[in-house]
């Protein structure tokens, strides 16, 4: 029943809280900093739950200051599952009080709610999750490659990492994607290789080499190379499959 502003200012006018969740850098300019921030009123809060870069984080920090504007970062954790479920994680940073006020509606989406401190500490906390993410698909990919190569059944290693000390949430829910082969997106390659650039940016402004990180992104870029971009990034195990001279993989494959 919510009405469909036709711009992002007519969506902030007049809002006590704006959330914003956006794609990338570009799409969060466009829409907050060059547009929603102009029409909020001093007092009012910004809630800026997109995957940016703390350098555009900043950017907007000092414009909310300057209009008298609250200002929380509130990145989330968890997929399309988790927030279809109400199960997201939101890491949140910025001025106790204003993350205080903000909870209970942060609570409304979200299964867990954490402060991380009073800056941009949760762009780097959700960007830090994202690549321990990413980088598992990749550890898995070569792990199956390896045993496949070797002999094992494909199936039998699943049955065996999903029961195993490595096994974790994420692991558990995506063994059912790689039984089936099917990498319908529950988060695109495209999308991890975004955030892995800017994690590996935010690791060069701090001087905080991330080698296997910056190994694993040009395996992002290889599957969007060979137009897997839109897949779920656990498709980095055709990859790997692929470079290891095995067919596609899938319940054939067991």
């Amino acid at each position: 029943g919510a009405p469909r502003p036709a711009t992002p200012a007519a969506a902030a006018a007049g809002a006590g809280v704006v959330f914003s969740m956006l794609a990338d850098d570009a799409a969060l300019r466009a829409a907050v900093l060059e547009g929603a921030l102009a029409a909020m009123q001093p007092g009012a809060v910004l809630v800026e739950a997109s995957t940016i870069s703390p350098a555009l984080s900043a950017e907007i920090a000092a414009a909310c200051a300057a209009r008298g504007l609250g200002y929380l970062r509130a990145p989330v954790s968890g997929s399309v599952g988790f927030a279809e479920a109400g199960k997201l994680t939101v890491l949140a940073s910025g001025p106790a009080q204003v993350y205080a006020d903000v909870l209970p509606l942060l609570q409304a989406f979200s299964a867990r709610q954490v402060h991380v401190g009073e800056g941009c500490e949760a762009r780097v906390m959700k960007l830090a999750l994202n690549m321990m993410v990413g980088l598992t698909a990749a550890m898995m990919a070569e792990a199956l490659a390896l045993g496949q190569r070797s002999g094992l059944s494909r199936e039998v290693m699943l049955d065996v990492i999903g029961a195993s000390a490595v096994a974790s949430p994420l692991v558990g829910y995506k063994l059912a994607m790689l039984r089936r082969g099917d990498y319908a997106p529950a988060f695109e390659a495209r999308m991890m290789a975004k955030d892995f650039d800017l994690a590996l940016a935010a690791a060069h402004a701090v001087a905080a080499p991330l080698p296997l990180t910056a190994q694993v992104r040009e395996g992002f870029a290889a599957l969007i190379a060979r137009g897997d971009g839109d897949a779920d990034f656990f498709k980095y195990v055709e990859l790997a499959a692929s470079l290891a001279g095995l067919g596609k993989q899938g319940p054939e494959q067991a």
